[in-house]
C-alpha cells in the first residue's frame, strides 16, 4: 500500500488535488473531515474526547487500508508543527508495521488565495472553515507546514492548477495511471 498523505493549511486545495489525483491513478479517498465529521455526531467540535476518537479512527482507517493491501489511499491533513508530530508519527509506524510506503506531499499557497479560496461554497457544504476570520485564526494560530521528512514534495497550489498539480504527482512518486 502506498499513503499519499497530503496536507497544508486550509483552502490550500488539498482535496481538490486529491480528488484530481484519483482521477488519473485508481485508489481510495480518505478526507480528513470523514473522521471530523463521524466525531461530531458524537461530540461537539474541540469538546473533551473529540479529537481522541478523531485520531483514533484516521488511525484505525490507515491501519485496516494498509492490513487489507488497499493499493493507493490519499488522506488529506492539516498537519501543525509540533502540535501534530506524535499523531503523524503513529501514522508512520502504523505505515512501517504494515509494509505499506508514506508518500508525503505539502501543498501550500498565499494567504490571499487561501482567504479567496475559503468562502467556496463547497466548503460551506462540508463543514469546512468557510469564513476568512476564522481561516487567519488558524494560520495565526499554528505552524501548518511540511512534515519533517527529506522526502516530502512541496507545491504551490496557487501556481498550477489542480490537474496539472495531480499529473506532477502521479509521475513524481510513479503512480500508475488508471486503464482505460
Amino acid at each position: 500500500m502506498k499513503l499519499l498523505f497530503h496536507h497544508g493549511a486550509p483552502a490550500v486545495g488539498k482535496l481538490t488535488v486529491a480528488k484530481a489525483l484519483l482521477r488519473i491513478v485508481p485508489g481510495r479517498l480518505m478526507d480528513n473531515h470523514a473522521a471530523i465529521d463521524l466525531a461530531l455526531t458524537i461530540f461537539d467540535f474541540g469538546a473533551p474526547g473529540f479529537w481522541e476518537l478523531v485520531h483514533d479512527v484516521r488511525c484505525s482507517a490507515l491501519d485496516a487500508a494498509a492490513e487489507h493491501r488497499v493499493p493507493l489511499l490519499v488522506t488529506t491533513f492539516c498537519y501543525a508543527e509540533p502540535d501534530d508530530r506524535v499523531q503523524f508519527g503513529q501514522f508512520e509506524e502504523i505505515v512501517q508495521r504494515r509494509g505499506a510506503k508514506l508518500l508525503p506531499v505539502f501543498l501550500h499557497c498565499s494567504r490571499e488565495e487561501a482567504l479567496r479560496r475559503v468562502g467556496n461554497p463547497d466548503r460551506v457544504t462540508r463543514r469546512k472553515i468557510s469564513s476568512g476570520e476564522h481561516l487567519i485564526r488558524e494560520l495565526d494560530n499554528y505552524d501548518l507546514t511540511a512534515v519533517p521528512r527529506p522526502d516530502c514534495l512541496k507545491l504551490d497550489t496557487e501556481a498550477v492548477p489542480a490537474e496539472l498539480t495531480a499529473h506532477y504527482i502521479a509521475s513524481h512518486f510513479g503512480l500508475t495511471p488508471a486503464s482505460t
